[in-house]
């Protein structure tokens, strides 16, 4: 047995038995990522230290195994925190809320995992925002995951599904594919809710500069139970439809992408149809990236929601800049701006807005160590 000093990642356990036996290994990894927040909330200003707002803190555990001709088997699982206060991130009852799979890899047909996994439609996103789908500072997963009136009984992805097998293809000539299938799922935190089956298939391309990528996600029914309501809200099937496109001019890689979120109808004499909180909606967001010198990144996002049938519509622009310290160390900071119109109360996950139609502005400063 011997413990390995592995670059970037930290920590590796390699286990190998003589000979032409097959070799295994467990890696330790994580990220450790705190900065501090000015916030003016609709008027109302206040300071906080908060956690992850350039990368989320995280820890993890990922190994694999040689099977031989060509086939390995692999895990990955993965816990979200708070460095600020120790705490969990979103759901205290989930250990590994990240992630948590194990499955087979072949390097010539791709992979089949099973357990709580990325949707296909997050990787068909992440590379065209600027600020990486950030689930705490990133303007797209505040237009994405917020919940107003208007779209209440909409189902949303939320980027993970747990009750998944995904299967991912090899990368062929740049162009990759992904399925996933998920069974209905309940949580308590951070609203007690059950989601329905889902589907979602994915195709991306990436060569010679040029990223695309495209996205059909299929949500059963559900329910959430919101505070203040009668009872549990019935959230209806959903139909989300996403692409997006990046390509890089010298330093510069430029990125767009849009969503359009499609509900079936309410059923007629339900909570969400007397209440009249099922609306289609769409998110577009439109952002560069500059490495500005080898270790300075600035990151631009202006983007938009609106939600159909109602006067109900947000718009958002971000700032962001990363400066590297080392390999594994780099200091950030976060500007930005969201504007609320007629219902909408859209904000950066974790913040509650101050009323209807508030607008808010978040300057953040922070540190990230990766281990």
């Amino acid at each position: 047995m011997r413990f390995i000093r592995k670059g970037l990642i930290g920590a590796t356990l390699a286990l190998a038995a003589g000979g032409a036996a097959a070799q295994s290994s467990v890696t330790l990894y994580g990220v450790a990522d705190t900065f501090f927040q000015f916030l003016d909330n609709g008027g109302q200003q206040s300071w906080s230290l908060r956690s992850g707002g350039n990368s989320g803190s995280l820890f993890g555990l990922k190994g694999t195994e040689n099977l031989g001709g060509g086939l390995s088997a692999a895990f990955t699982l993965e816990n979200g925190y708070n460095l600020n206060n120790g705490t969990f991130l979103a759901d205290s009852s989930a250990m590994f809320y990240r992630q948590a799979w194990v499955g087979i890899v072949h390097e010539k047909y791709g992979s089949v995992t099973l357990g709580r996994q990325y949707q296909p439609t997050f990787w068909v996103l992440y590379p065209t925002d600027p600020l990486r789908a950030n689930e705490i500072l990133s303007p797209l997963a505040a237009a994405s995951q917020s919940i107003d009136r208007g779209t209440m009984g909409v189902q949303t992805g939320g980027g993970r599904s747990s009750n998944a097998i995904v299967y991912k293809s090899p990368n062929i000539a740049g162009f990759q594919l992904w399925a996933l299938y998920a069974l209905s799922s309940t949580v308590t935190q951070p609203l007690p809710q059950t989601n329905g089956n889902m589907i979602d298939i994915a195709a991306t391309y990436s060569g010679y500069g040029l990223y695309a990528g495209m996205s059909y996600q299929y949500q059963h029914p559900g329910s959430k139970t919101f505070p203040g309501l009668p009872g549990p809200l019935n959230t209806v099937s959903t139909k989300h439809f996403t692409g997006a496109v990046g390509y890089r001019i010298g330093i510069v890689n430029l990125s767009f992408n849009y969503a359009y979120h499609q509900p079936d109808d309410a059923p007629a004499n339900s909570l969400a149809a007397r209440l009249d909180v099922v609306h289609p909606f769409s998110v577009m967001e439109a952002g560069a990236t500059i490495q500005a010198t080898p270790f300075d990144t600035i990151e631009i996002a202006g983007l938009q929601r609106v939600v159909r049938g109602m006067h109900d519509n947000a718009w958002g622009v971000q700032l962001g800049m990363d400066h590297s310290l080392s390999k594994r160390t780099a200091i950030y900071a976060r500007a930005g701006y969201i504007k609320n119109n007629g219902t909408a109360t859209i904000s950066w996950p974790g913040i509650t807005p101050n009323g209807i139609d508030a607008p808010q502005t978040l300057v953040g400063v922070g540190m990230t160590h990766r281990f």
